[in-house]
């Protein structure tokens, strides 16, 4: 972490910092929570982030696009953009056990009577979502063999007074589901609404089954991260976290969920889905709802900065020859990876590409550079692939491997992987790819020479 600089821990500080550098908007009460919501959140997507004082009326604020920005990620996490990948890889290495509490603010207040769609401002985003979502929500599940929890954020739809329709799809929650399941129980789960920037993130971490992502929050902040055990099950929160719903996901029950607008920018289609029941619903005293708009800024950067992080350790322990690596929005911060490397060795591009998607099933497309290319400019990556790419040489396509399920253009989540090289070859001469650069482009002064009337100065040397 760098000097004098420090992790933010707190939401309501996040909505603050951002209120005092006019990177947060607040509207006039009222703004309906069927569309309305989403469509200012939308518009302000990446320029600031938006509370919602009494949407449709509601008690409770809704806030949305917190960590809408690269920079603003580094920003929370208290480093530099060019530092927040081995911020984040260090964290995930070096996890701080979390802290239990016996009392904490998430559960000033506690009800036992549950009607989520009155209690709860959850909004309706897109035009074909089947109704209103929670889409912010951390679902943290506890696995029932060892006690270990798992922290991930799946899209939650209200269906009745206590149930919603859950996606999981097959990571360690859904494991965890799994062996309840086949127990004949439930499994012991929370979903919490409202947590500081990097409980957020860590949420997103790529880490091995039993490896609570809580203690990846503790590392980012630099101290571990309080918690408190819910009052109905098990499973423990975060203790500043502004609302937790306490309950079950069903064994063998199925009900129908969907579609709802995902990170891809097309809907995740209806289907039977895991049913979870709540039980109790606890709240700091004056509390606030997270919305993540589908599809936009904030879903797309929450999901693709830990990731890179993960890729480019998962990478760097098998090719010291990465430098590091990218998901740019245009490829939904998912499926397509730029990977950027310093090469030793001919055909060594290839077997980063081989091994980028074994990092991650999502990784569709993984286009290699050299050093010399900004992978962060899409305009820079593309002139790579034009100028140091040819077909029959640097192109790998593999066929039917697994892939993501959200990814319409795949066959039921089975999908077909393509790695461009576009790295000068080891064997060119030095002199066929070196960049055209003109002396001093970089320093000039243009404040030097430029003339401060430009129509008096054209005027002058055309002699009007």
């Amino acid at each position: 972490m760098s000097a004098g600089t420090q992790a933010v821990t707190s939401l309501r500080a996040w909505l603050e910092r951002m209120a005092h550098t006019d990177r947060l908007a607040v509207t006039k009460s009222g703004v309906a929570l069927r569309y309305e919501v989403a469509a200012i959140a939308k518009r302000l997507d990446g320029h600031q982030a938006v509370v919602f004082p009494e949407p449709d009326g509601h008690a409770i604020p809704v806030v949305s696009g917190l960590v809408a920005r690269r920079a603003w990620i580094a920003e929370a996490m208290g480093v530099s953009e060019s530092a927040m990948l081995s911020h984040f890889q260090h964290a995930a290495r070096n996890p701080l056990p979390w802290r239990e509490i016996a009392d904490a603010p998430v559960q000033a207040e506690v009800h036992h009577s549950v009607d989520l769609k009155r209690m709860l401002p959850a909004p309706t985003h897109n035009e074909h979502d089947s109704g209103p979502y929670i889409t912010a929500g951390l679902l943290i599940a506890r696995n029932p063999r060892t006690g270990a929890q798992n922290v991930s954020i799946n899209r939650c739809q209200i269906s009745s007074e206590n149930r919603m329709g859950v996606l999981i799809l097959p990571r360690h929650a859904h494991a965890f589901y799994e062996s309840a399941e086949a127990a004949g129980d439930a499994l012991e789960v929370a979903v919490v609404i409202g947590v500081d920037p990097m409980t957020l993130l860590a949420s997103q971490a790529i880490v091995p089954i039993d490896h609570d992502e809580l203690e990846i929050s503790g590392a980012l902040r630099g101290a571990p991260l309080d918690v408190v055990k819910c009052v109905s099950n098990n499973v423990r929160v975060p203790s500043e976290a502004e609302i937790v719903l306490e309950g079950r996901m069903l064994p063998t029950v199925r009900e129908p969920e969907g579609p709802f607008g995902e990170f891809p920018q097309y809907y995740g289609p209806r289907a039977d889905r895991h049913v979870m029941e709540v039980d109790v619903i606890t709240h700091r005293e004056r509390p606030l709802f997270h919305t993540i708009v589908g599809g936009g800024l904030e879903h797309l950067w929450l999901g693709g900065i830990p990731r890179e992080a993960t890729l480019l350790d998962h990478l760097q322990r098998s090719f010291p020859s990465v430098v590091d690596v990218h998901l740019p929005v245009g490829g939904v911060c998912r499926y397509q990876l730029i990977v950027q490397i310093e090469q030793r060795q001919e055909g060594e591009a290839k077997n980063v590409i081989m091994g980028a998607f074994a990092g991650h099933y999502d990784i569709k497309q993984v286009i290699v550079v050299d050093r010399d290319v900004n992978m962060h400019d899409p305009n820079e990556v593309q002139w790579a692939i034009a100028t140091r790419f040819q077909a029959d040489r640097d192109l790998m396509m593999i066929s039917n491997a697994q892939g993501s399920k959200l990814d319409p253009s795949a066959r039921d989540g089975v999908s077909a992987k393509l790695g461009l090289d576009a790295t000068v070859p080891m064997s060119a001469e030095p002199f066929d790819f070196t960049r055209i650069r003109v002396p001093g482009e970089d320093t000039v002064g243009l404040g030097e020479w430029l003339a401060e009337d430009p129509l008096a100065r054209l005027e002058s040397v055309l002699g009007s």
